[in-house]
């Protein structure tokens, strides 16, 4: 297999496992806690969270794990990814977690796939995507662009999890998982009239995101050399 191959199929299979893990865990938490919405969005919350940071850490090495369209176009136009990757990564992910709700659906003994009726389109919930996709992308390249992309599985990992809970719409800053979460009528679904607003919301988010890294991170490596300018000179102290 070409490396290209690789890098694109690791996309596919963490975008399908990214889908599996929401969705599943959203109908796990319906069946433990049916009558308790808020402790059904805490273990959500927390599997996706924990999960997240897990998957990460397996397909960073081979791809950069972006699972998300939103942050594969912004990397390309931070010029850290080839366009032709972009091009190869984004049907990828958004096949990846279609098929990851449909594997969800049959761990739970559901059909397979199902188009969800949870409506949740909505002024507030429109903006509440706008700030979740533009927080993502910054905490993403900003760790990247300043050297510390080591950190990004955690960080990513706990944004996601906090913003279940400080987002109206619980966060799902992400147009493929958004696509993928329309064919499970579950917890964690979406009815089809409303994803595309939301899919508009995150590109707009994205964008968002984007100046904001420009801005606060015009060039790779800066936040790095900032640091370092302003750390003592250890010769200073030489006699």
């Amino acid at each position: 297999m070409s490396e290209f191959a690789r890098r694109v199929s690791a996309e596919f299979l963490g975008s399908l496992l990214l889908a599996a893990l929401v969705v599943g865990s959203g109908i796990a938490a319906q069946q433990l806690s049916p009558s308790d919405v808020g402790l059904q969005l805490l273990q959500n919350a927390l599997a996706t969270a924990l999960g997240l940071f897990a998957i990460i850490l397996i397909f960073a090495p081979v791809s950069g794990a972006h699972l998300n369209p939103v942050v594969s176009l912004v990397d390309a136009a931070l010029g850290h990814r080839s366009w032709r990757d972009v091009a190869a990564y984004v049907p990828a992910q958004i096949v990846g977690c279609i098929t990851g709700a449909v594997v969800a659906n049959l761990m739970f003994g559901l059909p397979a796939a199902s188009i969800s009726a949870t409506e949740r389109l909505s002024a507030p919930h429109l903006l509440a995507e706008v700030v979740a996709t533009a927080g993502l992308v910054l905490v993403i390249f900003s760790l990247v662009r300043s050297g510390r992309g080591h950190l990004a599985p955690a960080a990513v990992g706990a944004y996601i999890g906090a913003a279940y809970f400080f987002t109206s719409s619980t966060s799902f800053a992400n147009p493929a998982i958004t696509i993928g979460r329309i064919f499970s009528d579950t917890f964690a679904g979406i009815a089809p009239s409303a994803a595309p607003g939301y899919i508009a919301a995150q590109l707009a988010g994205g964008l968002l995101g984007f100046a904001l890294v420009r801005l606060f991170y015009p060039s790779a490596g800066q936040g790095v050399r900032a640091a370092q300018a302003k750390a003592p000179d250890p010769a200073a102290a030489l006699p």
